[in-house]
């Protein structure tokens, strides 16, 4: 199912989706990493916005 882009903000901010493209991008870009190395950190600990930050941090 597409991504619901009349749905904004929380939750939908504290969540990422690696299924969409423009997701991934942005998310990465945010974070300053690749797009890989963003999928790699939502497999390893969930979609959370938060978690994804801080295990970015340590890895």
């Amino acid at each position: 199912m597409a991504d619901d882009k009349t749905k904004i903000g929380t939750p939908d901010n504290d969540l990422i989706s690696i299924k969409q493209d423009y997701e991934r991008r942005d998310w990465a870009k945010k974070f300053g990493v690749s797009e890989a190395k963003l999928i790699q950190a939502v497999q390893a600990v969930g979609h959370s916005a938060k978690k994804v930050q801080a295990w970015l941090k340590d890895h």
